[in-house]
């Protein structure tokens, strides 16, 4: 057992390291050290927490603001420190796709002050009744919306969810711990100070917004184990840091997951429908999981060149099947289609194009290649439209628009945690209230139980 001499060593040393650099190596500690000191920020965070279940909405909307108007008045820092980042991740041979995750500019860094903005115009969750009655033996009963309390997220190369996630949590009344990884090692630092100074300025609780990076890789494993101080894990990014949390997790996780999205033409579609929503779903920003990945076109309908042209004009790779390179013009390239090809998720411009006969055949292929974030179907038949409702078991489906609605800004709820395709609590867009456990309030006038 760690004793409380070493604890507080620990955790001095980590506010050094903190200050110092957000980098692993900085992070000179013992893996004893590190586990001390990753468990003295959770119990801070367990602390700030309380003060912040106890934030009325107006004062944590106040905090939301502040974080806003901080992030615009420190633009040149954060950007120079991403800058770093994206110079690094270059150097390592990034993908093109990641690279675009990790990178912020002027647009974006406003976007996300406008999202907190947007968040703190929306109603606060906590204290929500979620249901109530009056029991014949006249007993009040009431289940409401409380903070989770500690929430901790793990993910890789996005400095967007950083702030993304504290506002979230903290609109709902919860501290957070963030472990954004060593690519975004830089940006992280500077959005993290920028975060806990707002609420310090406000009067807010700067611990609850903390992270783990100076302990690398270990400080995540921690994290991980840190079960009855953290009381939920979200991991957001691929498939192998999704898995990996899943499966090394004692905290409960709320798993994200990746998007091999679907798009289904039927074969009633209209052409320009077609042609406008494949655009906008596969090139609009190719690197995010709501992208396109597969689309499947029905063997009757006549949008597939001009649907074709369209995304090669815009750089798109189509990795084809037989069938649609049999039907597609001569001017159209395409690539040859593999099983490997309906499982990847390219986040990049290529897409998977298959030709089926009906929309039984379809549903049978997203079925078996879905991962159950988002589909949708392109149609202007009502009962098709309705049997594709029904018969997609996905977190989000969509008729006869865009694949990239599915976002939690897009869908009303100021951002989100993530894209949960999981079926229990949370599922789709995690906004505020996903963030949210209920507490049952039982009131009564003295009576016992006979």
């Amino acid at each position: 057992m760690m004793t409380e001499a070493l604890i507080h060593q620990a955790a001095e040393k980590s506010h050094e390291a903190a200050e110092v650099s957000s980098a692993p190596e900085d992070a000179q500690l013992s893996p004893a050290e590190v586990e001390a000191a990753v468990h003295a920020i959770a119990d801070r965070s367990r602390h700030a927490a309380r003060r912040m279940a106890r934030a009325n909405r107006a004062w944590k909307d106040k905090g939301l603001r502040a974080i806003g108007a901080a992030l615009i008045a420190s633009k040149a820092q954060i950007l120079a420190a991403n800058a770093k980042d994206v110079e690094a991740g270059r150097a390592n041979g990034t993908s093109a796709a990641l690279l675009d995750r990790l990178t912020l500019n002027d647009t974006r860094i406003e976007a996300l002050a406008a999202a907190l903005e947007n968040l703190a115009g929306l109603p606060d969750p906590v204290g929500n009744v979620v249901r109530g009655q009056t029991l014949p033996n006249g007993l009040r009963l009431r289940q409401i919306n409380v903070p989770m309390g500690v929430v901790a997220a793990i993910y890789e190369a996005r400095p967007n969810v950083t702030v993304d996630i504290a506002g979230l949590a903290l609109k709902s009344g919860n501290a957070v711990i963030l472990r954004g990884g060593t690519a975004a090692a830089a940006t992280n630092e500077a959005l993290i100070r920028v975060l806990r100074d707002a609420l310090d300025s406000v009067g807010l609780p700067a611990d609850a917004v903390q992270s783990v990076d100076q302990f690398g890789r270990e400080g995540a494993n921690v994290l991980m184990r840190a079960r009855g101080r953290v009381d939920v894990l979200i991991p957001r990014g691929g498939r192998d840091l999704i898995q990996t949390v899943v499966n090394n997790s004692s905290v409960p996780v709320i798993e994200t997951g990746e998007g091999n999205v679907h798009i289904f033409i039927d074969e009633s579609a209209s052409e320009d429908m077609a042609v406008e929503i494949l655009l906008n779903a596969k090139t609009q920003r190719p690197s995010v999981c709501n992208t396109v990945e597969t689309l499947l076109v029905h063997s009757g309908s006549t949008v597939l060149p001009a649907v074709a042209a369209a995304l090669r004009k815009a750089g798109v790779t189509l990795h084809a099947d037989e069938r649609i390179r049999a039907a597609l013009p001569a001017s159209v390239e395409s690539v040859p289609a593999t099983d490997e090809d309906w499982a990847t998720e390219y986040m990049d411009l290529d897409l998977a194009v298959g030709m089926v006969d009906n929309l039984d055949e379809a549903v049978k292929h997203i079925r078996k290649w879905s991962t159950g974030h988002t589909e949708a179907i392109i149609t202007n038949d009502l009962a098709n439209a309705e049997r594709f409702i029904s018969e997609i078991d996905s977190a989000a489906v969509i008729v006869n628009a865009s694949t990239r609605f599915t976002d939690g800004g897009e869908l009303g709820l100021g951002a989100e945690v993530g894209i949960s395709t999981q079926k229990l609590h949370a599922r789709g867009p995690m906004g505020l209230t996903e963030l949210t456990t209920t507490k049952w309030i039982v009131q009564g006038e003295g009576q016992i139980r006979s």
